[in-house]
């Protein structure tokens, strides 16, 4: 149930400046409440009303602003409105650089906004330009936060998950490890908290194509949230696809369609029928379906993720492509060439425009599309 709201005061009301800005703290932390609840459009009605009063009583260029804008921020990356949250990440970051030196409370806020607004490019697919505010917010953090802080982790974080899709594997791994061991200072071994490095851990194994590696880390993060959370969770839902995508690389296919499904029915009733996170295990079941023999339910579920990727992050985006890639593989396994090989081209295009021409996944992709080729004119 949400809190009962006290009205936000017009424009021109009069209310002294303390007032205004005791206001805006109260309309905040409505916000964050609204959040922990599950009621996201409340949580922006009051993120966006604390900002607007507390320019009104500080002016636009006070690092207060900066720390709403940062929360407002967080609240349009979790809908997917990233063009917005950049903005307001890009403006928090505007506010407080030119505040460099002059507490560390400040300097805090800084990293928290250049970290957010890396994670924002990340998600974009802008794996390159994400790296820069990631570095940076990390000089930071390493010059004015203790070794343990957990703002440095959260940087660690997510700048190992940029060195993941930059095929930055031992770099990812570094950072990873790092932002564990606070973690684990922080919180103790065993605490759900730890479960996302894990699940980062497991990712990049995935990624490196090393899959019995990573599976006892997706293990490990299931367990964690799991007891934490129970079976039912979204959350834990992620680990749990994470974990089949690691069993389905090493062949263990029982395993890992039970998951996929479990995983699915979880997202759906949660999410209903758009969400990110149903499109990559759409994605996921529909390539271990075709490798058991099932060609039909693996086209509809390709064509299903390729529709909800494109809905939600746009027709350039390098997930887009990846689904491309695999549905052209589909087709021409099927002898359906003329319907695989648009989508090579157009996966190859949107790979180099956003990865560049010598990352692994637009050489795989090259190397699919060639090959297709080859197939094709081979009698």
């Amino acid at each position: 149930m949400n809190q009962s709201l006290a009205p936000t005061p017009p424009a021109g009301t009069d209310m002294t400046e303390d007032e205004t800005v005791e206001t805006a703290i109260r309309l905040h932390e409505q916000s964050i409440a609204c959040h922990e609840q599950g009621d996201d459009q409340q949580a922006l009605i009051l993120g966006r009303q604390a900002v607007d009063l507390m320019e009104q009583a500080v002016g636009p260029d006070h690092p207060d602003v900066a720390n709403l804008l940062n929360h407002l921020a967080g609240l349009y990356m979790g809908r997917g409105a990233y063009d917005q949250a950049e903005q307001l990440c890009r403006r928090a970051v505007d506010i407080l650089a030119p505040l460099e030196g002059i507490e560390v409370i400040i300097e805090r806020l800084w990293v928290q906004a250049l970290g957010n607004l890396g994670n924002i490019l990340r998600l974009q697919g802008r794996y390159r330009e994400a790296e820069a505010p990631l570095l940076q917010a990390l000089s930071i953090a390493e010059r004015v936060l203790d070794e343990d802080d957990l703002d440095l982790a959260a940087t660690l974080n997510y700048l190992g998950m940029v060195y993941k899709y930059l095929a930055r594997f031992e770099e990812g791994e570094r950072v990873y490890r790092r932002a564990l061991t606070i973690l684990e200072k922080a919180y103790g071994p065993d605490h759900p908290n730890l479960a996302s490095l894990y699940h980062n851990l497991g990712g990049l194994e995935h990624t490196r194509g090393r899959y019995a590696q990573g599976e006892p880390f997706a293990r490990r993060s299931v367990d964690l949230r799991r007891q934490a959370f129970g079976p039912d969770h979204p959350i834990v839902a992620e680990d749990m696809a994470a974990l089949a995508a690691l069993l389905d690389g090493q062949g263990k296919y029982d395993e890992a369609e039970q998951l996929y499904r479990q995983v699915l029915d979880i997202f759906a009733a949660a999410y209903g029928p758009v969400h990110y996170d149903l499109a990559i295990n759409y994605n996921n079941l529909a390539a271990l379906l075709d490798t058991r023999g099932q060609p039909a339910e693996a086209e509809r579920l390709y064509q299903q993720a390729l529709d909800i990727k494109e809905e939600l992050l746009g027709p350039e985006h390098p997930d887009v492509a990846m689904t491309l890639n695999n549905l052209a593989i589909f087709y021409k396994a099927q002898g359906a060439y003329g319907q695989a090989e648009p989508l090579y081209q157009r996966a190859i295009t949107i790979f180099q425009q956003a990865l560049g021409s010598e990352h692994p996944n637009t050489i795989t992709c090259r190397d699919n599309y060639n090959q297709f080729l080859h197939d094709l004119n081979t009698p």
